[in-house]
């Protein structure tokens, strides 16, 4: 299993809803990434008093390959387009990691 975190930063009153995100927009971006191996997506929400990471989305794929083909995918501007349905926060990091 393969692990892409993408993380949400914004200063303090940046509007960010929690159910949009952890419901209808992992709902588009299973629709859009399950068929390149999609198998689930948490989301987390840290706190740090002066921390400005306002969530972390964590989605499974099975391979790392996987998540290339996804993101690379004609469906993927679809996911990016629903941000602004959830946030004005900028995503600053796209990262991924395996287990092992």
């Amino acid at each position: 299993m393969t692990k892409m975190m993408v993380v949400c930063t914004g200063a303090p009153g940046v509007r960010f809803d929690r159910d949009y995100y952890a419901n209808e927009h992992f709902a588009l971006a299973r629709a859009c990434w399950e068929e390149h191996g999609l198998k689930s997506a948490e989301a987390f929400y840290p706190y740090a008093g002066d921390g400005n990471w306002l969530s972390i989305g964590v989605y499974t794929f099975l391979s790392e390959q996987g998540v290339h083909d996804a993101l690379a995918s004609p469906k993927t501007q679809h996911v990016m387009d629903d941000v602004k349905n959830f946030t004005d926060a900028t995503v600053v990091l796209r990262s991924f990691f395996t287990e092992f």
